[in-house]
């Protein structure tokens, strides 16, 4: 059996950087509110003039991450698209990506995993190219939730954490097992599922022709809800229980830890999670002050981030995980 090994990363952001003071002009809030619950300054959304999709940021991340691992595109023999803001409610965007990158019929999947999916979609990879069904696979985070959340002060608990980008990866097969994706681990609760949700359209059986007809000005269905200090509870937890796992599977203590990317949700929770396992502000990434939460995107940006500012060496053992709506949390042990 073989093991997956990152060859390739990219990422991809828009230009246009809201700062906490740019909020403060459109809702009732301040940087030191929205710092000190989050850790955010600022985050990048799309300008609404703009043509940039989730699509599109993910096709130019891909790009990267594909020039990077020094393969041919036409050597991709499958693509992994995770996202919960596809450009359209079907088809999903991996064949967009397959039709947009000129590669020949190769298979397109689509997660649709939240914060959750970007692990998700690096364990279906890491699975797929173990059995030797596939060599090379892409794998892509993306969002553009910009659009879809409410910027007025009666939304601003979601609206100040949410940001648009993407990132991506390229696994192939690696024939030394003691190197590449060396676990991946993953859970869900659905229990919880409302508790972080955007329940339109569906809506238990109420779809986009229902809402079309009441045309309720104050329906709120459509943007995302969050019970904010309930899902954190869940998340310190979930974070260190699937860390641990995926530690003891591989026989490493929390010393081995070379670099922890955590999904960027909030930086207190990044921050307890440091705490907990003892490790320096050198093993453990956080970009969220600069990009905000981009849900599917998070963990690739910040892989890609971290590699190309030299935090990840040959050899390190680097720990990705994640939490979030579903509830579905995840996480990967990796010998870079």
């Amino acid at each position: 059996m073989y093991n997956s090994k990152i060859i390739g990363l990219g990422k991809y952001v828009p230009n246009n950087i809201v700062t906490n003071h740019d909020l403060s002009k459109i809702m009732d809030t301040n940087d030191e509110w929205i710092t000190e619950r989050t850790g955010i300054k600022e985050r990048r959304w799309v300008k609404p003039e703009s043509k940039e999709t989730t699509f599109t940021m993910g096709h130019e991340a891909a790009k990267v991450a594909i020039q990077r691992s020094g393969l041919d595109k036409n050597e991709i023999d499958f693509i992994i698209f995770a996202t919960l803001s596809p450009d359209y409610f079907f088809p999903g965007p991996g064949v967009q990506i397959q039709e947009a990158l000129g590669i020949k019929t190769v298979g397109a999947l689509d997660v649709r995993n939240q914060c959750s999916g970007f692990i998700y979609a690096i364990s279906v990879a890491d699975q797929f190219i173990k059995t030797g069904m596939y060599k090379n696979i892409l794998v892509i985070g993306s969002e553009l939730q910009s659009k879809g959340i409410d910027k007025s002060t009666r939304g601003r608990s979601i609206s100040v954490i949410f940001g648009d980008g993407a990132g991506a990866a390229v696994l192939t097969r690696e024939e030394d097992n003691s190197k590449g994706v060396l676990s991946t681990h993953l859970h869900s609760e659905g229990k919880h599922a409302l508790e972080l949700a955007s329940e339109a359209p569906g809506m238990g059986g109420r779809w986009i022709t229902d809402i079309i007809e009441d045309n309720n000005p104050n329906d709120l269905s459509y943007f995302p809800y969050m019970n904010g200090q309930f899902v954190f509870k869940n998340a310190v937890v979930r974070f260190s229980e699937v860390i641990m796992e995926g530690l003891m599977k591989n026989n490493l203590k929390k010393e081995a830890i070379d670099m922890l990317i955590p999904h960027q949700a909030n930086l207190r929770i990044a921050q307890f999670i440091q705490k907990k396992f003892g490790l320096n502000d050198d093993q453990v990434f956080n970009n969220i002050q600069k990009y905000g939460n981009t849900t599917a995107a998070s963990i690739p940006i910040a892989l890609c981030e971290a590699w190309e500012e030299g935090k990840i060496k040959d050899g390190d053992t680097v720990v990705l995980a994640a939490f979030g709506s579903g509830f579905t949390w995840g996480s990967a042990i990796i010998k870079w």
